[in-house]
């Protein structure tokens, strides 16, 4: 197994759906020794209305507390706080948390 990983999925295309699908894979397959995912930016938007097998995938991961958090900025700039809150997602600084993952030895990697 490879270290830890903090995917942060920024983009609102199909970088969204393959930053979803390698972390659900990587989890299932247990590729990282640790691996959290981040909405930022875009993202949160697409996550806020996702449907079908993307929509299964993210609430697995949410249900198996992968995901750490989307960014409390952003979804209160776009309005979609309850949308995300709804979901299970926490939210929270997008910066502090990045930091937070350096700090403890984290590679980031972005979609």
């Amino acid at each position: 197994m490879a270290g830890k990983a903090l995917f942060v999925i920024m983009s609102d295309d199909l970088r969204f759906d393959a930053g979803v699908i390698v972390a659900y894979n990587s989890i299932k397959n247990k590729r990282f020794d640790d691996l959290k995912v981040m909405f930022f930016g875009p993202s949160q938007m697409r996550l806020a209305k996702l449907e079908g097998d993307t929509k299964r995938m993210v609430q697995e991961l949410i249900q198996n507390k992968m995901v750490d958090s989307a960014c409390v900025g952003i979804a209160d700039m776009m309005k979609i706080r309850p949308d995300l809150e709804k979901m299970g997602i926490t939210l929270m600084s997008a910066g502090d948390r990045i930091a937070y993952y350096l700090k403890e030895g984290y590679e980031i990697i972005t979609f």
